[in-house]
């Protein structure tokens, strides 16, 4: 558990008993492995689990204007197959619902890594699409959701889940979603980094919060100490790469290698220029990227 002394644990209420109290159900098929295979095309890029009988379904998929990944994520053994989506961009949200439909999925949650400057989120219409969607954001990010989280917060969707773990420094409000760890959950792990680690790099700390010492402390405490075969899923790239793993990112990261103080220069001398939709972008992610919509809220039990 990650700086808290009380786990939080996030289901959806309803009158399906199927989707409540996920935490306690006991698995009959732990997933041991999974393989990834990439498939790149023009607009989207797909990673998909190998196993036969893998629980998790998996998808990367790519909005080329920002260069934003979106992933979807759904256990599919669960008779609702309860699925999520991390990071959606507005201008992909027709894409990705007509996924979602297609594969028989149930979209749960929306959610967002943090507040992004270079694009708004797709939440906001999603929830205004599928009713009962939560979308989901940090409570540090000071901006609206159905769920504001927390450090060592678990997220379920069936009988898998995703741990928060807060990365701030690209934003005051940044976390990472990692998979669960145990028996029962998808291995090796795999972690949605948003802009706190980038492959072969990190995002700038220039704006909204941002802080090139708490990045790095985020950075090297947070992502650095998972597993080495973790697998690393950024929320953008700007080379064509797809996928990284901790070990790697600890050994050629060309930002993260270095000494703090090192580190420290390196992003205080970046001069890149302000995202171009930041004015548009920010204001809107505050607030789910649309105006408030209402939805049916999500309980919090302590374990």
């Amino acid at each position: 558990m990650v700086g808290m002394n009380v786990m939080r644990v996030f289901t959806i209420t309803g009158s399906n008993p199927a989707l409540l109290n996920c935490s306690s159900r006991i698995l009959s098929s732990p997933v041991k492995s999974i393989k990834l295979g990439c498939l790149k095309t023009a607009t989207c890029s797909y990673t998909t689990s190998s196993h036969p009988f893998g629980k998790l379904l998996f998808r990367q998929l790519f909005e080329k204007e920002s260069s934003t990944y979106t992933y979807l994520l759904a256990d599919v053994t669960h008779p609702q197959k309860p699925a999520l989506l991390i990071d959606p961009v507005d201008k992909t949200v027709e894409r990705d619902l007509s996924l979602v439909k297609e594969l028989g999925l149930k979209l749960i949650y929306a959610m967002n890594t943090h507040v992004h400057a270079d694009h708004v989120t797709g939440t906001g219409t999603i929830k205004s699409k599928v009713p009962g969607v939560q979308s989901v954001i940090s409570k540090a990010s000071k901006s609206k959701a159905d769920l504001l989280i927390e450090a060592g917060d678990k997220i379920y969707f069936g009988d898998l889940f995703l741990e928060v773990r807060p990365t701030p420094g690209h934003t005051l409000g940044c976390v990472t979603y990692v998979t669960g760890d145990g028996p029962n959950q998808p291995q090796p792990r795999m972690a949605f980094t948003g802009d706190a680690l980038l492959i072969r790099g990190c995002g700038r700390t220039d704006f909204q919060g941002g802080s090139s010492q708490e990045l790095y402390k985020s950075v090297h405490s947070q992502i650095f100490s998972l597993p080495k075969d973790t697998l690393i899923y950024p929320a953008h790239d700007y080379k064509g790469f797809t996928v990284s793993t901790v070990g790697e990112e600890m050994l050629y990261n060309p930002r993260l290698t270095k000494d703090q103080d090192t580190f420290k220069h390196i992003m205080e001398n970046l001069n890149l220029p302000y995202p171009k939709m930041i004015d548009v972008a920010v204001p809107a992610n505050m607030v789910c990227g649309l105006q408030d919509l209402s939805s049916k809220p999500v309980e919090a039990a302590s374990n």
